[in-house]
């Protein structure tokens, strides 16, 4: 028989990587759709590209969280991804 503890330890790294995937995933499509509208582009340009390439970054992010080794490594890289994200979205606010 499994304990509690036992179970947290076999569920809990997946639970980190589901949320990673889920809201780790949106919010570094959400910051590469606004720092799009940094770029030297009109912005209805600027919007439809940000826009369609949330897609892809997001589709890529989950798939990426799954693939690395551990879900502390999934987290890191998430926030390194989205530290310069940050930046040129802060520049358009």
């Amino acid at each position: 028989m499994i304990s509690v503890a036992g179970r947290v330890r076999n569920v809990g790294p997946l639970l980190s990587r589901i949320a990673a995937a889920l809201f780790g995933g949106y919010a570094l499509a959400a910051l590469a759709s606004v720092a799009v509208l940094a770029l030297p582009m009109s912005k209805p340009q600027a919007v439809l590209t940000g826009m369609l390439a949330s897609f892809a970054i997001y589709a890529g992010a989950v798939i990426w969280v799954f693939a690395v080794r551990s879900a502390l490594r999934a987290w890191t890289g998430l926030l390194v991804v989205a530290a310069p994200l940050l930046l040129a979205a802060w520049s358009v606010w």
